[in-house]
């Protein structure tokens, strides 16, 4: 038997036609869980007599928030509508569902090096979409606890309406800038599709996500401009969400550098690259 709460929707903010944050409060309250786990969202299908069905979605709220579980969902339309994202896309305040409880390791910010010592390397985060979810809770999170580790977000969309919490990780980057020693944070996106007229307006890195990661002739790639040093596995630990393809862009770009996955992890069995795929 699934273990579940009963839980209510307590807000909804439309992105755009396809995009929504939407938040769920748990009715016996918030459980305790781990920055980048997941869980999953019930609802009943009126057109299935009712049915139950149920979808994996990473949680974008932190652990030290306690007043609702949030996530960034697409509608998934095609080929066919989503069953649940078309529910939870007509959702309003007060529309209840079932959560399961927070669950998953593959994302959970490592802590600790292989000889024991706190983990002070630089975190990069990659998302692809709402692949981004989980970076969300991470950038919250390590702000909220005081974390002196360099914290870098990068987010892939294909148009600029799709960064969809662009104006936070501004916000949280301009505070490092003011917060030198305290509080160390970048946030880049990257836009695929720039030659459309809608991305128009942007300026900045175009072009898949992973490309962050792709070295020039000189050897540098744009994160390493970024950061002002070679990100090696001494400095740097990444974590991705998103689709199969960024994942595996990453760590094309990055195995001659010697980052390794947990599938192919060193002889003391310490890897630097976590990954969680929904696609």
């Amino acid at each position: 038997m699934v273990s579940e709460m009963k839980a209510k929707v307590v807000y909804t903010q439309l992105l755009k036609e396809d995009l929504v944050v939407i938040r769920i409060l748990p009715d016996e309250g918030m459980p305790d869980y781990i920055t980048g786990q997941f869980l999953t969202i019930g609802v009943t299908v009126p057109t299935e007599n009712y049915k139950l069905v149920r979808r994996a979605y990473s949680i974008a709220s932190h652990p030290e928030n306690k007043d609702y579980f949030e996530f960034v969902i697409r509608w998934v339309r095609n080929p066919l509508p989503g069953r649940v994202t078309t529910m939870l896309f007509h959702a309003s305040e007060g529309d209840e569902v079932k959560l399961g409880y927070p669950t998953g390791n593959a994302l959970l910010i490592n802590e600790k090096l292989p000889n024991g010592e706190k983990d002070m390397r630089r975190i990069v985060c990659v998302g692809g979409g709402t692949g981004l979810a989980p970076f969300i809770a991470y950038a919250n999170h390590l702000h909220d606890v005081g974390d002196k580790r360099e914290v870098v977000v990068l987010h892939g969309a294909s148009y600029v309406d799709e960064l969809s919490y662009k104006k936070m990780l501004t916000d949280l980057e301009n505070e490092s800038k003011r917060r030198k020693g305290e509080w160390n944070f970048k946030y880049r996106a990257a836009i695929s599709r720039p030659k459309e007229f809608f991305n128009r307006s942007w300026s900045g890195h175009v072009g898949r996500v992973e490309s962050f990661f792709k070295e020039a002739k000189n050897g540098v790639s744009p994160l390493d401009e970024l950061v002002g040093e070679k990100c090696t596995p001494e400095n740097t630990y990444i974590y991705i969400c998103g689709y199969q393809g960024t994942i595996d862009g990453v760590i094309d770009n990055t195995a001659a550098r010697g980052f390794v996955t947990k599938d192919n992890a060193h002889d003391d069995g310490s890897y630097e690259i976590r990954y969680e795929s929904y696609g």
